[in-house]
């Protein structure tokens, strides 16, 4: 099987997101082959390089998103007129325009009126089949009449009031964020020598990085598989809280437009989580097409951890991670002085790197926090003092690993406000420790019962239960052992790996035939294509007509016509 495996700021290169993933599902299928279609997300990214790349993966093709490079395509009358009409429909759909409205941009559909997605597609494909016509729509999209046309459609009679309250800069934002989200619109990766090729487009995340997958599956019908580990509706909504009314209404409208699309169009949908589900059904996908596919993490790095329970310091509390307000750790250095008042002797270790400037300006004020409500203790007039609360980070000597900070505690602790997947629950759950959780995002899914779940932002609650795990050493152990053996049950690289493999087969057991064969009457001849241009295995033939869309040599070309049997012998009737 040939998969085309769709990225944005990710796989192949050192670092972003859903890179860890994607490289242990590549390993993992060494069976099969991969061509990488990868969007970075800047510079400094690009300059990084790319992670070792296994023998499976056919090629790798990379897009800048970070930089808008001049196509110098200049559109004539006819063209200037289609992009006007596409990009008017698109911009009167995020503005909520009705169809026909007076005022509003002209309508591509005919006859019956057409939905909101039954639009925001026809503009959608539009601008891809013009880019494909022309040659780019970088130029058009950056132009002035592109800005002038999304005003058209902000000022349109039945627009939503937010985007009629759009302002100049407001406008002058969304164009650029749509310049920037369309620009795989224009490039060339959908022949029959790029993702026309593939047996199967996987993309890794929703957002920019499907619409390679909607527009191979337009111009060439590859079958589309998307995964998300977050949704990028939801994504918006928590990033932008302090933007314009117009520019987050406008986005959020062209973010839940797009995720339909890509749902509605794609064989499988697969969530991380429930909780990536449930928002997946509010964006329209439907139900019989949802998968729930678990992360897959390697178990190995903490299995000396997990198999000896009894190294942990029975009197600390850990909390891994990233540092950044997400996380409050400000709630959680106050339920600790709760917990001091009860367990004099706890210590509370505070294990991450800093997430950008804002992280560590939130470093430095529970830094503060932490000295003033825990002085350094000392044991006698002549000792030095000690804070009970320890910043560190893993790579240093007494951390080297992960697995290290885990095993220094009896008890985990998550404060988060806000989470998606709580990789770091899963990781000490792998280390076999008990664990507190506040009840945000998935975390009731991954626990499961074997840990102690309290409401976020609650101090005292989650003092309480820390308490209780402290002063309860067996009840620690059956949590922990119960934790490590669903941990190893259900996120384990193995099983993200096994799921994965199932499902692209499913879908490539049902796709239908790409090359057709016709029969004397000018038919499409029924099983044309054997079972073996399926076959996983490495094809090789001396002539040079491979086929594009993986399989023999001799199961791809033009349609063909069926040669007329030849009779046989009456003896061997």
């Amino acid at each position: 099987m040939r998969i085309g495996l769709l990225t944005e700021g990710g796989y192949p290169y050192v670092s972003g997101d859903a890179r860890l993933w994607c490289d242990r599902l590549v390993h993992g299928l060494a069976q099969h082959e991969f061509d990488v279609y990868a969007l970075s997300r800047s510079e400094h990214q690009e300059d990084e390089g790319w992670i070792p790349l296994p023998p499976n993966v056919r090629r790798v093709r990379t897009a800048p998103l970070w930089m808008a490079e001049d196509d110098e395509v200049v559109f004539g009358r006819r063209a200037r007129r289609r992009f006007t009409e596409c990009f008017g429909e698109l911009a009167a759909v995020l503005c909520g325009v009705p169809e026909g409205a007076s005022g509003a941009v002209r309508s591509l559909s005919e006859g019956v009126p057409a939905s909101e997605a039954d639009r925001f597609a026809n503009a959608l494909y539009g601008l891809a089949e013009l880019a494909r016509d022309e040659g780019g729509l970088a130029g058009a999209l950056r132009s002035e009449a592109a800005v002038r046309t999304l005003e058209r459609a902000c000022r349109a009679p039945g627009a939503h009031r937010a985007a009629r309250e759009a302002r100049v800069p407001d406008l002058l934002a969304v164009a650029a964020h749509l310049e920037r989200a369309l620009r795989p619109l224009s490039l060339d990766w959908y022949e029959d020598d790029g993702l026309g090729a593939v047996d199967l487009c996987h993309a890794a995340s929703g957002g920019t990085a499907v619409l390679p997958g909607l527009l191979a599956r337009h111009f060439t019908g590859v079958p589309l598989m998307v995964t998300e580990y977050g949704v990028r509706l939801r994504t918006h909504y928590l990033t932008t809280p302090d933007a314009p009314p117009a520019v987050r209404s406008l986005l959020a409208a062209f973010q839940g437009r797009l995720a339909a699309e890509a749902y509605g169009r794609a064989e499988v949908v697969t969530a991380g989580n429930t909780h990536t589900r449930r928002w997946q059904e509010r964006c329209g996908a439907d139900r019989e097409k949802l998968r729930t596919v678990y992360p897959g993490m390697d178990a190995r790095p903490f299995a000396e951890v997990g198999e000896s329970p009894d190294c942990a310091d029975p009197d600390a509390l850990v909390w891994v991670g990233r540092v950044e307000p997400a996380k409050d750790l400000v709630s959680l250095l106050h339920a600790f002085a709760e917990v001091r008042k009860r367990q004099p002797k706890t210590r509370l270790r505070i294990v991450g790197a800093p997430a950008g400037p804002e992280g560590a300006a939130y470093l430095g004020h529970c830094r503060t926090l932490a000295a003033q409500l825990f002085p350094d203790e000392a044991a006698g007039p002549h000792a030095a003092g000690d804070n009970p609360v320890s910043f560190e980070e893993i790579g240093g000597p007494d951390l080297p690993v992960a697995a290290y900070a885990y095993a220094s505690g009896a008890v985990t602790v998550l404060s988060s406000v806000v989470e998606g997947f709580p990789v770091g629950l899963a990781e000490a759950m792998l280390c076999g420790r008990a664990t507190v959780s506040t009840d945000v995002g998935a975390v009731v899914e991954v626990i499961g019962g074997t840990g102690l779940v309290v409401p976020p932002r609650n101090p005292r609650a989650l003092a309480e239960a820390c308490v209780a795990l402290l002063r309860d050493p067996e009840r620690r152990a059956r949590l922990g052992a119960a934790a490590r053996a669903r941990a190893l049950e259900l996120f384990t690289v193995e099983q993200n790996i096994e799921a994965f493999h199932g499902i692209y087969l499913e879908i490539v057991s049902r796709a239908p035939v790409r090359r057709v064969v016709l029969d004397g009457a000018g038919e499409p001849l029924p099983f044309s294509v054997p079972a073996e241009a399926h076959v996983a295995v490495r094809w090789t033939t001396a002539s040079p007509r491979l086929a594009a869309r993986g399989g023999p040599g001799w199961a791809a070309g033009r349609p063909v016509r069926a040669t007329t049997p030849v009779p046989a012998p009456e003896g061997a009737r």
